[in-house]
């Protein structure tokens, strides 16, 4: 989440230069989702591991079918295995999911290991107060992010394709760029490729959205504020099943975006979403 100028803080007689590319509001905006993101994905599995299933519909009409589901069976010899099971499907998972061990080395029955959620020990009440307030805080955070960059333009002129960038060709190459590893430079760097805008749009358009209004559909409170928001969802519990599957695309996208910057220059990307400054050498082609 950018903003990119098109004026130098410090232009060089020789090669390189040095352009103001994210506004003050973009950085701390991002650190804060950053930070916000973090405990809500590990605090919402320590909820999820209250009951680690995930059905369609208000109630979840085929409570023993579930669409998702992680749980633990034991062996002939009395050990526990976990299993992941999607659909009809199931994978053995000891170890990492349904069955993991405890800070004692203790093998036990868990959804999701101790080390990806907040508390990392069982606590339900805990985890569900974690989340609520990280919640509260990302949605102000967010819309600060989508006030600051309408009335600076942000929005608009650095995440909105242009009509050369939809051309289908346009799109194809940068998908071939990607693959290869090939990374914009010079003057190219400073705007964003189709591949990217796509990518910003749709997480902050549609991913988070659409995690901030299911998660509003699971509160019994805000059902009776807005009830229509249940029924937009087709219930309750698919709006659990939806919330669950936008999380884990917003992990993927984590994931995509820290190897980008890895891969494309970490201290240069780093260094401007701190400072707000970017380096780039338009003539040699370096960034």
């Amino acid at each position: 989440m950018t903003d990119i100028r098109e004026a130098d803080l410090a232009p060089s007689p020789r090669l390189k230069r040095v352009v103001f590319r994210h506004a003050l509001v973009t950085r701390v905006t991002h650190w804060i989702n950053l930070i916000c993101v973090i405990i809500l994905l590990m605090s919402g599995l320590q909820i999820f591991n209250a009951h680690p299933a995930l059905y369609w519909g208000q109630f979840g009409a085929d409570a023993d079918k579930p669409l998702f589901e992680i749980g633990s069976d034991e062996s002939s010899d009395g050990r526990l295995t976990g299993f992941a099971k999607i659909g009809s499907a199931t994978l053995n998972t000891t170890g990492v999911l349904g069955v993991s061990a405890n800070p004692n080395g203790e093998i036990v029955e868990r959804g999701f290991p101790r080390f990806v959620t907040l508390p990392a020990y069982r606590d339900l009440s805990l985890g569900r107060r974690w989340h609520f307030f990280f919640a509260w805080l990302f949605v102000a955070n967010l819309l600060v992010y989508y006030v600051g960059g309408i009335a600076s333009g942000h929005l608009r002129r650095d995440l909105l394709p242009n009509r050369a960038q939809l051309q289908p060709n346009a799109i194809w190459r940068d998908f071939v760029d990607h693959l290869r590893l090939k990374f914009p430079r010079g003057e190219e760097a400073r705007h964003y490729n189709p591949l990217q805008k796509f990518a910003y749009l749709g997480v902050i358009g549609v991913l988070l959205p659409t995690m901030i209004l299911t998660g509003l559909s699971m509160s019994p409170g805000m059902d009776a504020i807005l009830p229509w928001l249940v029924t937009l969802f087709q219930g309750r519990q698919s709006a659990r099943t939806i919330h669950f599957i936008a999380a884990n695309l917003i992990v993927l996208f984590i994931f995509v975006h820290v190897a980008m910057v890895l891969l494309a220059g970490p201290i240069n990307e780093l260094r401007s979403m701190i400072t707000g400054k970017f380096v780039i050498y338009p003539e040699d082609g370096h960034a």
